[in-house]
């Protein structure tokens, strides 16, 4: 395994952390959190690279700008807004629907085929989701909101993801994501003062918050990047189906859910839909 690669691993590993940290968070506003958690990554990262004498490379065409910015913004806002309307275990895997789309976009954006083992693993992935929030799921009034942006979110990452592979943005180098993910924190801001009521986190709040920043929000895009442009896409791809079954037992071990028939299911088929597409050439 390729260094580069490992460096994706590393990725999937700290987005593992995202559900939980999200809700070791609760109680800030999703759009503050989007905002102090990339702006947290964005200050780190531009360190960084200033400290490399890169700083010059942040200078991107405004379609890099605008797919880099729009992407994690509008991915984490949503991100983050679901897990605030919504059961956590159930939005976080609808959210990790992600990986399914990404083999079903390929077709229509990348012109790659989809044979029948894709399409396979695709209806698993689907069949577990509607195994989650079939009749036999129970929600407070009110989740369907936050069901529909834990839906979005997946959408949106997916379109984010594949379209990076095409011919205008594969070149972006791994330095800009510092400027996407501050881009990303000053939208956040402006989203956050339009929408909601600023809350000051506690130091429990305000400890979940540095660490998303440092991890799943800030050093995570940096690994992905280097992982996606110069590892192996193939086994990254096929990995990433593990990030939402470690990423609902964290939930679960923190309290935040409990074990059923259906969670375990509904985990299994989702991973397993996800392992089929990716295993298929």
């Amino acid at each position: 395994m390729s260094t580069a690669t490992l460096a994706g691993c590393g990725a999937l590993a700290l987005w593992a952390f995202l559900g939980l940290l999200s809700r070791l968070a609760a109680g800030v506003p999703p759009l503050q959190i989007t905002a102090m958690g990339f702006a947290v990554g964005g200050l780190v990262g531009l360190a960084v690279v200033a400290a490399t004498g890169r700083l010059g490379l942040l200078r991107q065409p405004g379609l890099a700008w605008l797919h880099g910015v729009g992407g994690l913004f509008g991915y984490h806002a949503l991100y983050f807004l679901a897990l605030a309307l919504a059961p956590a275990v159930e939005a976080n895997l609808l959210n990790y629907l992600w990986p399914l789309l990404i083999v079903l976009l390929s077709a229509p954006l990348r012109g790659l085929r989809l044979g029948p083992a894709r399409l396979a693993g695709v209806g698993l992935g689907f069949a577990g989701c509607a195994l989650l929030v079939g009749t036999g799921a129970s929600f407070p009034p009110g989740a369907g909101p936050g069901l529909l942006a834990a839906v979005g979110a997946a959408v949106i990452w997916a379109v984010f993801s594949v379209t990076a592979g095409m011919k205008r943005l594969v070149r972006v180098p791994t330095e800009a994501v510092a400027g996407f993910c501050l881009g990303t924190a000053l939208l956040a801001t402006a989203a956050h003062l339009a929408f909601e009521a600023t809350v000051w986190p506690d130091a429990g709040q305000a400890l979940a918050v540095l660490l998303l920043g440092l991890g799943p929000v800030g050093a995570a895009f940096f690994l992905w990047d280097i992982g996606m442009k110069r590892g192996d896409p193939r086994l990254l791809g096929t990995l990433a189906y593990a990030v939402p079954v470690v990423s609902t037992l964290l939930l679960i071990l923190a309290g935040e859910g409990e074990f059923s028939t259906k969670i375990v299911l509904a985990t299994l088929m989702v991973a397993g839909g996800g392992f089929v597409a990716a295993r298929a050439k």
